[in-house]
């Protein structure tokens, strides 16, 4: 009799399972700070709870740049088509202490087979930002914005991205003048993509609330560009434009790296700004194929260029493309890539880097530095 019912038991266990992905309400409230108008705070606090309630979900944060321009119209319910975010519904919406606060009912059904799935991460370095006007960082003396807004951006990705690894900031200075330095640094620093951009607007304005008061609102506006690290070519660019009260006094010395500044209103804004590059690059590049290079050789073992960290694990089957140089009729560098029947399974992973086994040991002599690999999908077996 006890075998019966832990039988049963065991039948109604298994039928209450959780799949892995599954559709769930999720209760949220986004905030944002209220600067140039309320519907603007309303718009940025629903793509505050927006993103809290897909990342928790685990679901694709790059959907949320599909929708984004979607929620400007105001509404107490959106509904969505082909995406894991179905439904969100508006619960509440006040303003306290110069904040909006949107309170809202999302409805999420995460994928399986999303990019971030079933692609590795792809390495990313940040190069160095400009600002192109100098004369006007003058106002709290914020001449070191550039480079603590771009570690703020490193930072993001690193905490936050499903797609990427960052692999920090470098000292050079990149633009589509400078393939081959672009190339150099990749190679040196093993990323897959080069970040970099220009704050192209620091000015402000003062608004007078009263008489003896002002208000003083300053744009942040950046040109980004991102750069392919085997190419040198330009892949993805973008201009982001924001603005947000700048809480300090005109004559005040401001310490862009301070834990004041980036709690202030202006560096809300621009933590904001840092979210929303990411989840554009999210969108914009995550099916993007991220191709594990062999860098060293043993008899049948061969050393890969990605790790633990860009989401290998152990057990992975990878497929071998060999890859040649040669010059064309015209004298210019050309890079062959053509795909072999040769198949690896990842046998050891660490950190930056995994060993594999090559399956056929027969071909392993055809395998060099230098060729690529892709990763097999479920239904690929």
């Amino acid at each position: 009799m006890k075998k019966i019912i832990f039988y049963l038991i065991s039948i109604c266990s298994a039928l209450v399972v959780t799949p892995t992905a599954f559709a769930a309400w999720y209760e949220v409230t986004g905030s944002s700070p209220i600067v140039s108008s309320s519907d603007t705070a309303r718009l940025h606090a629903l793509e505050d709870a927006l993103y809290k309630a897909v990342n928790f979900a685990g679901g694709d944060i790059g959907n949320i740049s599909n929708v984004r321009t979607l929620l400007s119209t105001e509404k107490d319910e959106y509904q969505f088509s082909n995406n894991e975010i179905r439904t969100i519904k508006i619960e509440r919406t006040r303003s306290h202490n110069n904040t909006m606060y949107v309170k809202a009912r999302i409805d999420i059904y995460p994928s399986a087979t999303g990019c971030h799935v079933n692609q590795y991460k792809k390495t990313l370095l940040i190069s160095q930002f400009d600002i192109q006007t100098p004369q006007q960082a003058v106002m709290g003396q914020i001449n070191d914005l550039n480079q603590d807004f771009a570690k703020v951006l490193s930072r993001q990705f690193e905490l936050d991205s499903q797609s990427f690894v960052s692999l920090g900031l470098s000292q050079y200075t990149v633009n589509e003048k400078t393939p081959e330095r672009i190339k150099m640094v990749a190679e040196d620093t093993g990323a897959q993509y080069i970040i970099t951009g220009e704050i192209t607007d620091l000015s402000a304005t003062i608004e007078a609330a009263n008489l003896t008061q002002y208000n003083i609102n300053r744009q942040f506006a950046l040109e980004m560009k991102v750069f392919d690290g085997k190419t040198g070519t330009r892949v993805f660019d973008k201009t982001y434009r924001q603005v947000a009260i700048w809480p300090f006094s005109r004559t005040s010395l401001v310490d862009t790296s301070s834990a004041r500044f980036w709690q202030s209103s202006y560096g809300v804004m621009l933590q904001r700004l840092t979210r929303d590059i990411m989840l554009d690059l999210e969108s914009n590049m995550a099916c993007k194929i991220t191709l594990p290079e062999v860098v060293a050789k043993f008899d049948n073992t061969v050393t890969i260029s990605l790790g633990r960290i860009h989401g290998v694990k152990q057990g992975d089957k990878l497929e071998l493309w060999h890859t040649a140089s040669f010059i064309d009729q015209k004298g210019l560098p050309r890079t062959k890539v053509a795909k072999s029947d040769i198949t690896l399974t990842v046998s050891r992973v660490f950190d930056h880097d995994a060993e594999a086994k090559i399956d056929q040991a027969d071909l392993a002599g055809s395998v060099q530095i230098g060729d690529v690999m892709e990763k097999k999908l479920q239904n690929d077996f």
